[in-house]
């Protein structure tokens, strides 16, 4: 009895040896060293090790430069670039042209509340202080941004962490400002000017912010 007792038992161990191998494989002394999950890094998977010597950078899969030569605001770009590998001129004229429209648009309606974000403290004052003068006269403000022919970078630089840089708005607006009664009081509602501004725009290139803010307006010479 015992002997077959034996028999049985070595029957079963031979049998679970053989599910064991089945299930885990044999190892053939190429197997890769238990990771360490404390250890500082991980490593790589098949994919990464072997796929990344096969990588081919396709045309204009990386970061567009452009930055346009031989200007005077070239080399202040390019250090704004630096500064901040993200930053694209394309990308900032079509933010600062949508700036310039809210702002613009923003201002005539006396909508202090769009602009306090996208001015900084001194021109957003500036503003409200001539919407509340004119508010105190009565008088109301209609604006009409037909267009805007040119947004082009005049200058550009950087200040320790901050990045300036000034553009030449040159746009097409029909603009009137009319007293209690509703008479006109400066402006024509009947004609297209053609109004060129200049602002600077300012960011701190550390920030998680993408936004820039207007921080200085001026009237060209």
């Amino acid at each position: 009895m015992k002997f077959i007792d034996i028999v049985i038992l070595a029957m079963i161990a031979a049998f679970l040896v053989f599910r064991l191998r089945s299930v885990l494989g044999k190892r053939t002394g190429n197997e890769r060293p238990p990771q360490n999950p404390y250890g500082d890094t991980a490593p790589a998977s098949p994919r990464e090790s072997s796929d990344d010597e096969n990588v081919v950078a396709l045309p204009g899969a990386g970061p567009v430069d452009d930055i346009p030569e031989d200007t005077p605001a070239s080399d202040g770009l390019r250090a704004i670039r630096e500064a901040d590998s993200g930053f694209s001129v394309q990308e900032f004229l079509e933010g600062a042209r949508a700036a310039f429209e809210m702002v613009v648009t923003s201002f005539a309606n006396g909508d202090k509340e769009t602009l306090r974000p996208l001015l900084s403290d001194e021109v957003y004052d500036n503003f409200t202080g001539a919407i509340d003068a004119r508010d105190s006269a009565g008088e109301t403000m209609e604006m009409t941004l037909v267009g805007i022919r040119e947004a082009d970078v005049l200058e550009a630089n950087m200040d320790g962490r901050v990045a300036f840089v000034t553009v030449k708005f040159v746009t097409e607006q029909i603009e009137v400002v009319r007293d209690k009664s509703g008479e006109p009081v400066s402006g024509d509602p009947s004609k297209v000017a053609t109004v060129t501004d200049i602002w600077t725009f300012a960011r701190n290139t550390r920030s998680r912010n993408p936004n820039w803010t207007l921080v200085a307006t001026e009237a060209p010479n």
